[in-house]
């Protein structure tokens, strides 16, 4: 029996799965400072006026604070180099920051959920003027950020619930004064969790994608984009290939993925190069950064599936 091993690494643009996270340190530490001084800010003119609607607001930032920690912290251990123990690195790492982000963002969706019900249940009184004013200032904190990881949140699972979280915010920022003008237009109080209820039901809908997603991820499923009955079409097309077996595609963080197969060629190893070719072939049509395969002249170490 002969083995080929082969690794490839993408550089290619604009793929789900490159081989290499792009570094977002500046944007996290930049929206970092910024909403940690909104959370001061809003928590502040919240107590300070009365406003329960700005104080869970500020609640809700606070819990962004320290998911962009969470996200900053996973991409800068993914980079850190294999050891003896961890011998793919640290680069899952940023596969269990999304998954935690997804369940922060569960909890912050119940707690303005809660907020919204009690005051549906009992309206209490607010100031119109401050809650425009200082959930405007939020819209332009969150939007800034949540541009500041635009670009990434396709190809980077990590930096999409970053993206989510800020987003998020910006929308609650926006009800908030959507509410507040109202309030201050008609007098009427349950304008403010009427729209705290939408609020929620869109940030809901986002964060259920990032939730699934992740929960694939960490489960070792194949990346969404990538289609395994393809890759094992390709694989088994090849010529002097007669069979395919042990195909197995996963990822190995939010922006690399992996793949192991044995080929079953009775015409022998056909050399580097070939190897070589369906490398370069996963890497620019499959989005798979990383390639091992194995190569067997005789099917009797073929356990299934030849």
């Amino acid at each position: 029996m002969g083995a080929g091993h082969s690794h490839s690494h993408q550089h290619e643009p604009g793929h789900g799965h490159s081989h290499a996270p792009a570094d977002f340190g500046n944007a996290f530490l930049i929206g970092i400072v910024l909403n940690t001084a909104f959370v001061v800010i809003e928590a502040t003119y919240g107590w300070l006026s009365g406003s329960m609607a700005l104080i869970a607001d500020a609640g809700h930032n606070l819990s962004d604070v320290l998911a962009l920690m969470l996200a900053w912290a996973a991409s800068v251990a993914a980079k850190r180099p294999p050891t003896g123990r961890f011998t793919y690195g640290y680069k899952s790492s940023t596969i269990l920051a999304a998954l935690a982000n997804a369940a922060l963002l569960l909890i912050a969706v119940g707690a303005i959920l809660y907020e919204t019900i009690t005051r549906m249940a009992d309206p209490a009184p607010v100031e119109g003027m401050t809650m425009v004013v200082i959930a405007g200032i939020g819209i332009l904190i969150n939007t800034g950020t949540a541009l500041l990881f635009l670009r990434g949140r396709k190809g980077d699972l990590n930096i999409r619930g970053a993206f989510l979280h800020m987003a998020a915010d910006a929308l609650v920022s926006l009800g908030v004064v959507i509410a507040g003008l109202a309030i201050l237009w008609s007098g009427a109080l349950w304008i403010d969790p009427a729209v705290s209820l939408v609020i929620v039901l869109v940030i809901a809908w986002g964060t259920w994608g990032l939730l699934k997603d992740s929960v694939k991820m960490s489960l070792q499923a194949v990346p969404s984009g990538i289609s395994e009955r393809a890759v094992r079409g390709y694989l088994a097309g090849l010529p002097g290939v007669e069979a395919v077996h042990d195909l197995h595609i996963w990822p190995m963080s939010t922006t690399e993925t992996a793949l192991t197969a044995h080929l079953v060629m009775p015409g022998g190893h056909p050399g580097d190069a070939f190897l070589s070719e369906i490398a370069g072939e996963l890497e620019h049509h499959h989005r798979i950064g990383h390639t091992t395969v194995q190569v067997e002249i005789s099917r009797e170490d073929c356990v299934g599936g030849c």
